[in-house]
């Protein structure tokens, strides 16, 4: 392998990049379906059922968010890659409503590859941690002919205080907290098919870690909230409903897109989780026929470093969206909550 730092692109090194290198979540559920989660009183969230992070109770007002994600390369820029990286792993510990503590890096590169391209990655993965309030500790490499790196991250909660997956309730409406379309901006712009401005945006929504918006959240008390990432908008929101007991109404005309990404849906580019995530999701979800291919191929696009997908009681909409608006951090309500099972796009 000749890898020369000023012409290696990182992505030429994965077959797949971000989250949609994410293991087939249907088979996954195969995989952990005779698993015999922990017994432990103080462990508050495991297995039983998983959620986008565990959590172990140390007392009466303090708990631990343990968390590790990993990915291959999503861009070519190192220090974009680091840092979308690192974002995707701290913004586990967001979207159970805790803050960053303690953080080690996952790392499998070739050795081959040129050093400074190696620490360009670190050193945008520990400013990223920093700015999210934590600290970036240490971690372990190992050589790898694909590249792959990533996160294992601590973080503190309230025992109270958690945000989980399975507290949506009949009444809620629903929100996001980043626009959609990373996967289908990177497959396009491998295509040729994209400029950079579509590229350029989706990096800086990957780059933003969801710690403003999980701030500005926090005081209303959301009942679910989860992270849109590999899965897709529908592979979550499907989770959601399912450990919720309840039904989620998506309005697929209020669901926000990167720039440029509906036009790719349009001309046909997937990622290739896309498959994978119609496999998990698609017996749960009822898309209307007047709902749009790509339309359709958006919330199935698997996410890298998305936003959080928020359900909390419909009273607290207008002080919720003027608190955002006022903090000038995105939000876009897309659909509620009812009675009954799946997810339905209208």
């Amino acid at each position: 392998m000749d890898l020369d730092s000023g012409t290696v692109k990182l992505t030429d090194l994965a077959t797949c990049g971000g989250c949609a290198a994410k293991y087939s979540a249907a088979r996954l559920e195969e995989l952990l379906k005779g698993f015999v989660p922990a017994d432990a009183e103080n462990l508050l969230v495991g297995l039983a059922p998983a959620d986008d992070a565990a959590v172990y109770r140390l007392d009466d007002e303090r708990a631990l968010i343990f968390t590790l994600d990993f990915f291959p390369p999503v861009v070519d820029d190192p220090g974009d890659y680091g840092a979308i990286a690192a974002t995707n792993a701290l913004n586990d510990v967001f979207a159970m409503g805790g803050t960053p503590l303690l953080a080690l890096s996952i790392a499998a590169f070739p050795e081959e590859l040129p050093v400074e391209v190696l620490a360009a990655v670190f050193a945008a993965a520990d400013a990223q941690v920093r700015a999210a309030g934590g600290l970036l500790a240490g971690g372990h490499t190992i050589r790898d002919e694909e590249p792959k790196y990533g996160l294992a991250v601590v973080g503190t909660v309230h025992p109270d205080g958690i945000w989980p997956k399975n507290g949506a309730r009949p009444g809620d409406a629903l929100f996001v907290t980043k626009p959609l379309g990373t996967g289908l901006i990177m497959s396009g712009r491998k295509r040729g098919l994209t400029g950079t401005q579509p590229l350029e945006r989706a990096v800086s929504w990957m780059r933003m870690l969801n710690s403003a918006a999980a701030d500005v959240l926090r005081p209303f008390e959301p009942n679910a909230v989860t992270d849109v990432t590999g899965f897709g908008l529908f592979g979550h929101a499907h989770e959601v409903a399912e450990r919720s007991g309840v039904r989620i109404v998506i309005e697929a005309d209020r669901v926000p897109a990167i720039d440029g990404a509906l036009d790719l849906a349009r001309k046909g580019v997937r990622t290739s989780g896309d498959p994978r995530n119609r496999d998990f999701a698609s017996r749960h979800v009822t898309v209307d026929s007047r709902v749009s291919s790509a339309s359709d191929a958006l919330g199935y696009d698997p996410q890298t470093a998305g936003g959080l997908l928020v359900s909390l009681p419909v009273d607290k909409t207008l002080p919720l969206e003027t608190a955002f608006r006022s903090q000038r951090v995105f939000l876009r309500r897309i659909g509620h909550v009812v009675s009954g099972t799946g997810v339905a796009v209208a």
